[in-house]
């Protein structure tokens, strides 16, 4: 049975990714800061019919929390076949670049960027003996700086220095990432799940969970022939799927 972490998964967009590859035989690793909550949506997983799935207690932003939680994952599975970095914060609303706070701004880079890195480097050891290993950056099309710098795009004014320049800086490590690993079976790939609504933008977005959860699954699920370093947004690129960085 292939595994996967996924962190930041005890609700909203990572929890419906937990559901879907559980539908697709998977063995979850349900990632979430606080294990309580974890523990909450691992429990509705399993009155749904779903058994193979059980926390783990991590925080991004802490590495200490991260190395106990690939020690609490190595000890019960020798391989791990899919890694989701979908654990992100969003910030102050108001990010204005003259003005905004430095210590915000390093806060999200710490979760957005740093945690990721952290992350990916901690269990990557585990992710080498799988035979089809994934690793997927959940980013945001506003990372795209192609489209940040043209006036006619539909997200041009929303602009911040915190969020945006946090998953520009994470499609950048994809890149580098997936560069390093482009001799092995490693698939690495950005996926922007699209405008959703949910808690992290108070429900403003016009795109469903599943649907958005549906595009970070397609990109854990590629099979051998499939592309990496891609930044995939159906959001920027309705017509390829393919976001310019």
């Amino acid at each position: 049975m292939k595994t996967a972490l996924i962190t930041g998964a005890n609700r909203s967009i990572g929890f419906e990714t937990a559901r879907q590859l559980l539908q697709n035989g998977y063995y979850v690793y349900l990632g979430s800061r606080n294990l309580e909550n974890g523990q909450q949506a691992v429990d509705q997983l399993k009155s749904e019919g779903f058994s193979q799935v059980e926390p783990v207690q991590i925080d991004t932003a802490d590495g200490a929390s991260i190395k106990a939680a690939r020690e609490a994952v190595g000890q019960k599975t020798p391989v791990l076949d899919v890694l989701i970095n979908n654990a992100g914060i969003l910030g102050t609303m108001s990010q204005p670049p003259l003005s905004a706070d430095i210590s915000m701004i390093k806060e999200v880079f710490e979760t957005n960027l740093f945690g990721v890195i952290e992350v990916t480097q901690a269990f990557i050891d585990l992710m080498r003996p799988s035979p089809a290993p994934r690793i997927v950056n959940v980013t945001s099309g506003l990372g795209s700086l192609t489209l940040h710098n043209d006036p006619s795009w539909k997200y041009y004014a929303v602009k911040g220095a915190a969020y945006q320049p946090s998953k520009a800086a994470l499609n950048a490590y994809t890149i580098m990432l997936a560069y390093e690993l482009r001799d092995t079976p490693f698939k690495v790939n950005a996926v922007d799940p699209g405008y959703t609504a949910t808690d992290f933008n108070h429900h403003s977005g016009p795109g469903s969970v599943p649907e958005a959860a549906a595009r970070v699954v397609k990109a854990a699920l590629l099979g051998p022939d499939g592309p990496t370093s891609q930044f995939f947004s159906d959001d920027n690129a309705p017509e390829t799927g393919i976001s310019p960085w």
